[in-house]
């Protein structure tokens, strides 16, 4: 015996579930198509409505100072080769900085072409400049229209407001420049403005700008917060500066501005420290070119006086001895000087040493004072860039301060030592000029007072030379100074942002599909209906006999009027498949029931004896719903006699079966509705009155009440052969059939089979078949053979075909004239 491929049949079954899914929801494709044209036009109207934005970048290189002393006293840096750029880019978002950069452009003023569409800023293709004297009071925020009526004369009148714009400034706005005649050129002033027009482009003329006056404080709010900044590369200081703009020419035009800004600002503060230095030697200068020069007359003076021209050897060398030791003892006291300034800035506790001269430039050579006040400078510039744009409580401010405090103290202990070596310098050198003073009171008196004055003038005329080199060298300093930056990339081009067209359109085409797609799959989830033969089979544990189409037609009575239908068909094999598994009865006894009202029992039931009577089988079909008899309506029968009153003992079996008009087919209406139906079912007579059936008919059929709302169903059931229960198409509820599921499992009922009634659509698609779950194989609505044999439908179904076809045509027509207008 060959083994069974399990796998195989779960592979089957896969698929099979996966073209089911298919099936079931393609058929929705006319909402789908409609859904996502919908969307399309939504994204069309929303992109022809909406603003452009473009996003536009330039790169700026930050270089920190990599001095050996920097990083030594920066031990927070010591294995830390990139600087912190945190300080950088608050200066380059501050407001201070985008104050700077606006100073060179021209944002005051937006001008705008006036369209029905969208707006659309001019910028530099503006025909007008407007020159605003922003020391007057300004109407700002209020869009005005300007049109230029010729090359010499102008007009301005009121934005109108649109049907949303609440905004009180445009509805007061200054009546005093409204609907007036201007001159290009002149001063146009009110209470509320004072600006200047002029003319850039006269071949424009009887156009309408909209212009808007922008306030530079509000200004600078709105562009320092425009900009983002970050990293190009977390191995690199490189900063990118990006923004969002409508207009990339003027995006590109702020960042380049903002970036020159920074180097400028970066520079101006090297230079301060060079400024100040300057400062303080042209103040010596000035004090010591008069001293000087009164010096210089006095030997002069004295020369002439006494009739000196030449001193001795002996007195030469002493004296030049003398002014060395005066030089020394100079300089001496002027780092003593500059040491104790510098003690003064620590003792004081202050954080700006911006006036602070690097002793470098006063030629005190010392590299480990020298790199303590530089890397205190550096500081001190850092802190004064945070605060810039924000407050001293800020978590950076903490931190230099921190540093701040660790290098004070150092230089601080450096100072004092200092101070203290070179005292004692002082004091040895003192001694030393007064042996020398001693030797030179030996001298002749006229001598003594020429070396005196020629002593006090050498000293000066050194020292003016002294710092005359020195101004010279800072103004050299000064003059080769550049910015440690560099603007690495300029701002140029820029790339669109939003709206992203394409991905809007491809996010178009996808809810177009998926909300329709997720509304039916939600729907079928939260439907509690039978919606096809999958979920008979899942919620109904009875073998399903036949499957029963939906009728399109007018009467209930199907099989005899339009024998050649579909459903004709289909209650066809219902009799076959009723003929093979009760073979063995001479008479068969049928019950039909359902779950509640409205499923199609009756409808089973009249149409089921039908085609057994057309079958040649002798048939009565009995309406056994006393409570809510149609069974009579059907047949046009209005006589009152029926089962009630034979089970009332008020007619016979002969009164109460009536003949229809059609051959071998009979029917018993239910008579007067009793007022205890369940117990005149339940009686001896109504079970010899099927007994006498039987003898009598080939088919008996019931017709029963509902099996969810009535008890007395379930006891006739066990009286019949074949008990049918109704299923009906998208109006049976899945917590109906649990009653009957017991029933069945519990073995209380017995010869149980459903009928699956109204199918609109079985569920399965494939090459125009469908499957029963049970042994039938039976023709579906969409099989085009059957409908070549049974010309009924087949009519029918062309005609609303061509209907169909007509309505698509007519919308395809309109269509394509609205696309070609």
């Amino acid at each position: 015996m060959e083994k069974l491929d399990l796998s195989q049949l779960d592979n089957e079954e896969k698929a099979l579930e996966i073209r089911y899914v298919i099936a079931r929801y393609i058929r929705f494709w006319p909402w789908y198509v409609l859904v996502i044209f919908l969307f399309l036009v939504g994204t069309y109207v929303f992109h022809r409505y909406t603003v452009d934005q473009y996003s536009v970048s330039g790169t700026i290189v930050i270089r920190g100072n990599n001095k050996p002393e920097t990083r030594i006293l920066d031990r927070s840096a010591i294995f830390s080769g990139q600087n912190n750029l945190d300080n950088d880019i608050l200066m380059i978002s501050s407001k201070n900085l985008a104050r700077e950069a606006l100073a060179k452009l021209h944002f005051d003023v937006e001008y705008f072409a006036k369209t029905n569409i969208k707006s659309i800023e001019l910028y530099n293709s503006s025909p007008i400049r407007i020159e605003v004297d922003w020391d007057h009071m300004q109407l700002t925020n209020t869009p005005m229209q300007l049109q230029i009526l010729s090359e010499t004369f102008f007009k301005i009148m009121p934005e109108a407001p649109g049907f949303l714009d609440f905004t009180p400034a445009i509805a007061q706005g200054d009546d005093q420049l409204f609907d007036k005649i201007f001159k290009f050129g002149e001063e146009i002033e009110t209470g509320r403005s004072k600006f200047k027009v002029h003319l850039v482009n006269p071949s424009r003329l009887g156009e309408i700008i909209i212009f808007n006056l922008k306030s530079p404080t509000q200004l600078e709010e709105r562009m320092s917060k425009a900009i983002s900044i970050s990293l190009v590369n977390s191995a690199a200081t490189v900063l990118e500066i990006r923004m969002t703009t409508t207009v990339v020419e003027k995006g590109r035009d702020y960042i380049n501005a903002l970036m020159e800004s920074y180097l400028d600002y970066e520079l101006r503060e090297k230079n301060r420290n060079t400024e100040n230095t300057l400062k303080f030697i042209e103040e010596q200068l000035r004090f010591l070119e008069d001293s000087l020069k009164k010096k210089e007359r006095e030997l002069q003076d004295f020369k002439v006086q006494n009739r000196m021209i030449n001193v001795t050897a002996e007195f030469s060398d002493i004296l030049g001895r003398i002014n060395r030791l005066d030089d020394d003892a100079q300089a001496m006291d002027f780092e003593l000087s500059y040491y104790a300034s510098i003690k003064k800035y620590i003792e004081d506790k202050t954080k700006d040493y911006s006036q602070v001269i690097a002793p470098s430039v006063v030629g005190i050579p010392d590299p480990l004072l020298n790199g303590l006040i530089q890397n205190l400078v550096e500081l001190s510039q850092e802190r004064r860039k945070l605060l810039a744009s924000v407050n001293e409580i800020h978590p950076e401010v903490k931190k230099i301060d921190v540093q701040m405090e660790k290098v004070q103290d150092a230089l601080f202990e450096n100072v004092v030592n200092l101070i203290e070596n070179t005292e004692k310098k002082r004091a040895l050198l003192s001694r030393n000029i007064q042996n020398y003073d001693k030797q030179f009171a030996e001298l002749p008196e006229s001598e003594s007072r020429y070396a005196s004055i020629f002593r006090e003038y050498r000293l000066r005329e050194n020292l003016y030379t002294y710092l005359l080199e020195k101004r010279a060298e800072a103004g050299i300093a000064k003059a080769s100074n550049v910015s440690d930056n560099a603007i690495l990339d300029y701002a140029k081009l820029g790339s669109l942002v939003f709206p992203k067209k394409q991905n809007n359109y491809l996010m178009a085409i996808a809810l177009g599909f998926f909300l329709p797609f997720g509304f039916f799959v939600m729907r079928d989830i939260f439907d509690n209906r039978i919606r096809d033969q999958r979920d008979l089979k899942k919620n109904f544990m009875i073998p399903q006999l036949a499957i029963i189409g939906n009728s399109q037609k007018d009467t209930n009575m199907v099989v005899l009027e339009h024998p050649k239908s579909a459903v004709s068909e289909s209650f066809r094999s219902l009799r076959s498949a009723i003929n093979y598994i009760a073979a063995g009865k001479k008479s068969k006894k049928i019950l039909v029931t359902s779950s509640v009202s409205g499923e199609g029992k009756t409808f089973t039931s009249l149409n089921l004896a039908s085609v057994m009577a057309l079958g040649g089988k002798k048939t009565v079909v009995v309406g056994a719903d006393l409570r809510r008899p149609k069974l009579a309506s059907y047949f046009n029968y209005s006589d009152k006699k029926g089962l009630s009153t034979f089970l009332i003992g008020k007619a016979n079996e002969e009164e109460i079966i009536v003949p229809s008009s059609h051959e071998n087919l009979f029917f018993v209406p239910s008579g007067i509705i009793p007022p205890n139906p369940a117990e005149l079912l339940q009686t001896q007579k109504l079970k010899d009155f099927i007994s006498y059936l039987e003898g009598n008919f080939d088919i008996v059929i019931f017709d029963t009440p509902p099996l969810g709302l009535v008890s007395e169903t379930i006891d006739l059931m066990r009286l019949f052969d074949l008990n049918l229960y109704v299923v009906r198409q998208n109006y049976t509820l899945k917590d109906h059939l649990v009653m009957i599921n017991d029933l069945f499992n519990n073995k209380q009922v017995n010869n149980v089979y459903g009928v699956f009634n109204g199918i609109t659509d079985s569920g399965y698609y494939y090459e125009g078949y469908n499957y029963g779950y049970g042994n039938t194989y039976l023709y579906s609505q969409n099989n085009k053979y059957m409908y070549n044999y049974y010309g009924e439908d087949l009519e029918e179904k062309k005609r609303i075909f061509k209907k169909r076809k007509t309505g698509l045509k007519a919308f395809v027509i309109k269509i394509k004239k609205a696309f070609r207008s």
